[in-house]
């Protein structure tokens, strides 16, 4: 029986989703506080965690980059009742899978659960795989160095600081050197949809990374954009 978290202060939405759940076969726990399901979540196993942005104690975007900085996988969905982009933005960069607004179908909850449970239980068994491969190894592409195992990245003989998403997409790069790829590739590779409109998300998180790692970000050496297409990752001649 798989397991759901639901942490939410609003007790009729937690009482609707226990309710489909249920009736779905799942078993679920819930949490009217957020630094109550932030502990549960770091203490169980769950298949999934519904999560409200706003909440006492600890809002949603806190704990769910707290439990992607202890490696917790588990998939989140945010659920919150502001229908802003940059909210959105914040919670699927720090590792959220999906993000719903309130009010909301229990029915498109459930469906999109599932959606992303069959999209990442495959992922994680392959993650899990590859990560025994890669635990000893290293990429280097110039004067950058990726730990994959570590979750490290060294520029020019100095650590730099990345959010789990820009992370993400830069391993993702390095591994595809010299390929041009699409935003909406690199969107559903790295956030697991494909829905239209979203690809700034992906313009963003590849103008951080420059900042991190271009020594002149207005002439990219590593990133370099592919007009029409994408996004093409180098090494340095």
């Amino acid at each position: 029986m798989k397991k759901v978290l639901i942490v939410d202060d609003e007790q009729s939405i937690v009482t609707l989703l226990t309710f489909n759940l249920e009736k779905e076969g799942y078993e679920v726990q819930t949490a009217l506080d957020g630094l109550i399901g932030y502990n549960l979540a770091l203490a169980n196993e769950y298949d999934f965690i519904l999560l409200d942005l706003m909440m006492p104690s600890m809002d949603g975007i806190e704990v769910c980059k707290k439990l992607r900085q202890e490696k917790k996988d588990t998939p989140i969905m945010i659920l919150t009742a502001k229908d802003d982009e940059l909210d959105k933005i914040i919670g699927l960069e720090l590792g959220a899978d999906d993000y719903m607004t309130k009010p909301f179908s229990p029915r498109e909850v459930l469906a999109r659960m599932k959606a992303i449970m069959r999209r990442i239980q495959p992922e994680i068994a392959r993650d899990k795989d590859k990560e025994k491969e890669e635990n000893n190894e290293k990429i280097v592409i110039g004067e950058i160095c990726i730990f994959p195992s570590q979750y490290k990245v060294i520029v020019r003989e100095k650590e730099i600081e990345l959010t789990p998403k820009e992370f993400e997409l830069l391993l993702y790069m390095s591994k595809r050197l010299n390929r041009v790829l699409s935003r909406e590739q690199l969107l559903n590779a790295i956030w697991n949809f494909d829905y239209i409109g979203e690809t700034r998300i992906v313009d963003a998180h590849i103008s951080h990374i420059r900042e991190k790692i271009e020594s002149d970000t207005k002439k990219p050496t590593y990133i370099r954009t592919v007009r029409g297409f994408g996004y093409k990752f180098e090494a340095p001649k």
